[in-house]
């Protein structure tokens, strides 16, 4: 039990020690680390955003109250002062003596190459979050030791990220490694190909290096790639001169499946191996089902999401390795369903959001800042941490009055200089005027503004955000809905609605619950079903599309769609699902991208997919309120004859096995309803079935209880 003081600090037993430091600036540091790491054909390839830095001078505070006096150690990286009751202490000290009653602790910190930031413990006293930093020098206005929390003030709860160790500072972050091999060799006149069995990632390890010459490695996510040494996108060149015998170990990781060596005359070496690298977030959910082949499409949208889950969620592992706000926003949806690691999601959140004050959108793309908005909710209503919502809070209303500036005359969002419409990759896709699209996600991210104001106490502004949210969806359903064709159009250009159809704005809002039942009839119909309406080729927008229509009840529809589009990668060989796939290419087409032969990524974040489709809406777990305090469970076999899984939420699992006479429900947190379709009053052990609507019933599960259902499916 831990008992408060006034001061905040424990009279019985302290908070584990952890590494703070101002919030934001780790996950701004690491993302710098690693987006710059990237290399085409050798050369440096950064980011082509701005990128921000972390505050390089920062001060800690915290008010105490002991018991007694205490030795507290510490640990900082930087160049630091120690302040007592405002009173500056001799020299950098490692330890302090605290005395007895009520004080005030103050460290300054300066560190340039790395986050400033700091490790205390005593036997009460410790660093954690209910320390205060700030990056400005306030202390004349708070040496009463005084910290307000209200709106404005400089002052922040410091961050943490489980950096229990002392020893083991923040810059020490690195993901773990493991040796593997390759499965096949293959010799070369020239040197070998080295085959590891399928789409990996990681650092070669050349062992018994030597000699005077130059060394050559040649990566491929394909073997056509690995041998085409004029065209693959990765690639390492080594020069010795007159080196003895060695392991050398490359110093940049990469993506690859093979690896052509190539040595020259006075260069041998023993043998070529790996150090596979990867995150530590562990599986939590799971599906398996009737269906062979989509249990193959799922364990390989595992892997494809593992591989992309680095120290954040990227876009894909061969390039851009790049944090990308709406390639992220689909990862974290997965996250949510398979592994529910919640550091991975702010860390990648705070990283793409950097710094004020806002110059452009993040990845200076529309469509990606307000996917950003849409994933702050998000993780709101999965986890239920408020605190992330308030902290990010204000640097939500900073990025939102950036957007607000840049409204034309009729309150929309039209692409201004500077500004990339993204969308899709699609040939011929117009993003000229005001496009359909972006003002549905516009409305989404005012909507989440109001819902995060209330949130931060923020009723003003809630108020603010609801109103506008309710124009822009006003306008876009007077301005574009097109009544004849039954669908949202594409585009207004210079103030005229265009009459082309295309399905991105459509599917959106469905999902977005902005149809009535009769719009999204028609939607159905008239552009999703209809092949008329330009197809979507990228598992990018398969993902929604495909989410579109499992909420309109299609899940036999989409199951055959799973099996076609990600069972068409997989009859092609593919170990990871790919930025791309168009069935009607042929060969080494299927690698060719952005003007190049080689430039598609063969894994990619946005092809994994089906992790989120069958467990929200084949098991049909979703939450109702925050953190799941109350949820359905809506199990849609959709064509399969059972299936099985386990979709994680606080605290545990919840556990779902469905077939056409039986459903087993057990849940580890709140309170869920269950809802189903059968023929027959269902039989239900441990509670009652009740009739909601024609032949759907409902029955309440409560936390840690196990149901059997016994029903006669439709």
């Amino acid at each position: 039990m831990i008992l408060l003081l006034a001061g905040g600090v424990s009279a019985v037993a302290a908070q584990e020690a952890t590494w703070i430091w101002y919030p934001g600036d780790f996950d701004i540091w690491l993302s710098n680390k690693m987006q710059n790491r990237r290399t085409e054909r050798g050369s440096f390839f950064p980011p082509f955003w701005k990128l921000d830095n972390h505050y390089i001078l920062i001060n800690f505070h915290k008010t105490f109250n002991l018991t007694a006096p205490e030795d507290v150690s510490v640990y900082v990286e930087g160049e630091y002062n120690v302040k007592l009751d405002t009173k500056l202490l001799p020299g950098k000290p490692s330890q302090v003596t605290l005395p007895a009653g009520k004080h005030v602790l103050d460290m300054k910190v300066f560190c340039q190459d790395r986050v400033p930031a700091i490790y205390l413990k005593g036997k009460t006293l410790v660093t954690d979050t209910s320390w205060k930093v700030t990056f400005e020098d306030k202390e004349w206005i708070d040496a009463t030791g005084k910290v307000s929390d209200q709106s404005g003030t400089v002052w922040l709860p410091a961050a943490s990220g489980g950096f229990n160790n002392p020893l083991q500072p923040p810059s020490a972050f690195r993901l773990q490694v493991t040796p593997a091999s390759a499965v096949r060799k293959e010799k070369l006149s020239q040197g070998e190909v080295l085959d590891f069995g399928k789409e990996t990632f990681g650092f070669i390890k050349i062992h018994g290096l030597k000699g005077t010459g130059g060394l050559s490695l040649y990566y491929g996510e394909s073997r056509e790639e690995a041998m085409a040494t004029e065209s693959c996108e990765t690639l390492d060149r080594l020069e010795l001169q007159n080196a003895p015998a060695r392991d050398s170990v490359l110093p940049l990781s990469k993506a690859f499946r093979y690896v052509q060596v190539n040595a020259a005359a006075g260069v041998s070496y023993d043998s070529v191996s790996m150090l596979y690298e990867y995150s530590t977030v562990q599986e939590k959910g799971n599906f398996r089902c009737s269906d062979e082949e989509i249990n193959r499409i799922y364990d390989v949208a595992k892997y494809t999401l593992h591989l992309n889950t680095r120290e954040f969620f990227i876009d894909g592992i061969k390039r851009d390795r790049w944090v990308w706000s709406g390639d992220a926003y689909q990862s974290y949806l997965m996250n949510y369903y398979l592994y529910f690691d919640e550091p991975t999601v702010k860390r990648t959140l705070l990283a793409q959001r950097g710094k004020d004050p806002v110059s452009s959108h993040i990845n200076t793309i529309m469509d990606y800042t307000f996917y950003w908005f849409m994933g702050i909710y998000d993780y709101y209503r999965y986890t239920g941490d408020s605190s992330f919502i308030k902290q990010c809070y204000p640097r939500m209303q900073s990025l939102m009055e950036y957007c607000l500036g840049r409204r034309n005359k009729d309150g929309l969002m039209e692409g201004l200089s500077g500004d990339w419409i993204f969308i899709d990759w699609a040939d011929g896709l117009s993003k000229q005027g005001e496009v359909s699209f972006e003002q549905l996600l516009f409305c989404r991210s005012l909507e989440t503004m109001a819902l995060c104001a209330e949130i931060a106490n923020d009723a003003k502004h809630k108020d603010t955000y609801n109103q506008l949210a309710a124009d822009v969806k006003t306008k876009l359903f007077n301005w574009y809905w097109n009544t004849e064709k039954q669908a949202l159009v594409h585009s207004r250009i210079n103030g005229q609605p265009t009459d082309h159809v295309t399905r991105y704005a459509n599917m959106f809002a469905i999902f977005f619950n902005y149809l009535n039942n009769d719009q999204k009839q028609g939607v159905k119909k008239q552009v999703l079903l209809n092949n008329n309406v330009p197809a979507i080729t990228t598992p990018y927008m398969r993902f929604y599309e495909l989410e579109a229509l499992c909420a309109l009840g299609e899940q036999n529809y989409v199951l055959q769609e799973m099996k076609n589009y990600w069972g068409g990668m997989l009859k092609l060989g593919a170990t990871s699902f790919w930025e791309e796939y168009n069935p009607a290419k042929k060969g080494a087409e299927h690698y060719a991208m952005y003007g190049r032969p080689f430039g598609k990524s063969l894994c990619h974040a946005w092809g994994a997919s089906p992790i989120y489709l069958l467990g929200k809406y084949y098991l049909g777990v979703t939450p109702v309120t925050a953190g799941y305090d109350t949820y359905t469970i809506t199990p849609v076999l959709g064509g399969l004859q059972w299936m099985e899984g386990d979709v994680p939420v606080p605290g545990g699992n919840i556990h779902v096995y469905c077939s056409a006479k039986e459903i087993k429900v057990q849940s580890a947190t709140g309170t869920g309803k269950l809802l189903l379709n059968s023929k027959t009053k269902p039989v239900v052990s441990n509670g009652t079935a009740v009739l909601k609507s024609g032949q759907q019933y409902e029955v309440t599960i409560e936390k840690n209880k196990a149901y059997r259902i016994t029903y006669t499916a439709l």
